[in-house]
């Protein structure tokens, strides 16, 4: 198997293996990992891993970005440990609405999100690598919602990693939070802070350029701007294709989206071979994408709460890597985009970056009331309960005028039961959690409030990581 080289999306940082990439997260310079170039599979290679059980497709689909940092026997047992632990034997099954629309579950992990998709495997990938250079990581992340369950489920007890997780204090559910702060591991700080998922996730990429913490702690990432979790997200795509007649057959996905890196999978299954119609992008009222995509226009506002707290985000990380990847890849023009995106909070796509995203992306808006139309009709129509995040998802396939011909697959982010106040609104039923989290309101929770500035975040992860 040859290296897997991997460039910046600013151009300037060095270039990196796949267990370079899957230990430093963000790039020096700034940007994100990127392969060098897009490995390829036929229609004839993609129809031959039609039938085969998801661990072993997940390792199909992820050789030829792992390279030569893993040999396929050591993949392969990595994706079978990371997707032993799914409630569904699928792991990612497809559930049929009516004659045209589709929904993935993604939520049969161990935190119920899809988010346990890409960061079991992550986990995974993250012990294997640092056993072998008897290296220690330090973690620090952002969450909207389900990354930092996901992310702490995956951890959690792992001698070499310490994580450091910062949530939105008041923003996230009952549920999503519960999942973090019930974690009693030695390894797992979870800090609340005043302020949006926008202001963590600024505060983390301002950790990854602080000279003074990096030069004493390696700092890693599991939010999705580490490569490593967006390439285990790839595969769920092609396990959809393949059981709805791909690669002969286009399909064409909507994807509730938050930070970008759902749906730039799904972009990343397209430049593999995988047959694609459209993807559509889904965003709540926090439209910064819809715009961007519709109009050209990425400008930021103010963050409004909804329903759908993984989507209340204005500034979506992952988003540099489609305007690398469809603009040219122009590092060196990126990055002064980029800069002068960050000093104004506003900027127009290029005509190139809108002309090679129109190829590929759609996208729509759905307010509360759409938000809640679509699971009152999945239930009522269907029988089948949706998350307030799927079911903008929902909104968004259904209007999206795709030909009935073609089968359109809505990606299901997170369980119902994350979210059964919204659910319950829309529906008047309550959904359960599932038995294997039970108990998770009987639990203590532990973690930390502080205030919304990254002094204090910082020094408080200076005096406690190990």
């Amino acid at each position: 198997m040859r290296a897997m080289k991997y460039v910046s999306t600013r151009g300037e940082a060095p270039s990196l293996d796949f267990a370079g990439v899957t230990l430093a997260g963000l790039a020096s310079d700034g940007g994100l990992y990127v392969p060098e170039s897009w490995p390829q599979f036929s229609p004839q290679e993609i129809a031959a891993m039609r039938g085969l059980p998801y661990a072993e497709l997940a390792a199909r689909v992820m050789e030829p970005f792992v390279g030569d940092c893993l040999t396929p026997e050591c993949l392969r047992e990595l994706t079978a440990k990371a997707y032993g632990r799914f409630a569904h034997k699928a792991v990612t099954p497809l559930v049929q609405l009516d004659e045209q629309h589709w929904v993935l579950e993604l939520f049969h992990g161990p935190t119920l999100a899809f988010k346990d998709v890409a960061l079991q495997m992550l986990g995974l990938l993250f012990e294997e690598f640092l056993s072998r250079e008897e290296g220690s990581l330090t973690i620090v992340g952002a969450t909207s919602g389900d990354t930092g369950s996901a992310a702490i489920d995956a951890v959690a007890g792992l001698e070499n990693v310490e994580i450091f997780m910062l949530h939105p204090k008041g923003r996230v559910s009952d549920v999503q939070r519960r999942q973090m702060t019930t974690v009693r591991a030695p390894n797992v700080h979870n800090i609340a802070i005043d302020g949006s998922f926008d202001d963590a996730q600024a505060m983390v990429k301002r950790i990854f350029a602080d000279a003074d913490v990096t030069a004493k702690y390696r700092i890693g990432a599991v939010n999705s701007i580490n490569w490593a979790r967006l390439m285990a997200q790839v595969v769920y795509y092609f396990a959809a294709a393949l059981q709805l007649g791909g690669p002969e057959r286009k399909l064409a996905f909507s994807v509730p989206t938050g930070n970008f890196g759902d749906v730039f999978a799904g972009h990343v299954a397209a430049r593999m071979g995988l047959p694609i119609e459209k993807l559509i992008v889904a965003t709540n009222v926090n439209d910064i994408l819809h715009r961007a995509l519709a109009e050209g226009d990425y400008s930021t506002g103010t963050v409004t709460p909804t329903a759908a707290p993984s989507m209340d985000i204005q500034v979506s990380s992952n988003f540099e890597r489609l305007l690398f990847d469809v603009g040219g890849r122009d590092g060196v023009a990126l990055a002064q985009q980029m800069r002068d995106f960050d000093a104004a909070k506003a900027m127009r796509l290029t005509n190139s970056q809108r002309e090679g995203a129109s190829a590929m992306f759609a996208s729509a808006r759905a307010d509360e009331h759409d938000t809640l139309q679509a699971m009152r009709w999945a239930c009522e129509e269907c029988g089948e309960m949706l998350d307030p995040h799927t079911a903008i998802g929902l909104h968004a396939a259904r209007k999206a005028g795709i030909d009935p011909t073609t089968p359109v697959v809505t990606l299901a982010t997170a369980h119902p039961a994350k979210f059964p106040d919204a659910v319950e609104r829309a529906t008047g039923l309550r959904p359960g959690l599932p038995s294997r989290v039970g108990d998770l309101f009987a639990r203590e929770e532990s973690y930390i409030e502080l205030p919304g500035t990254y002094e204090a975040v910082r020094n408080h992860i200076m005096e406690r990581a190990s």
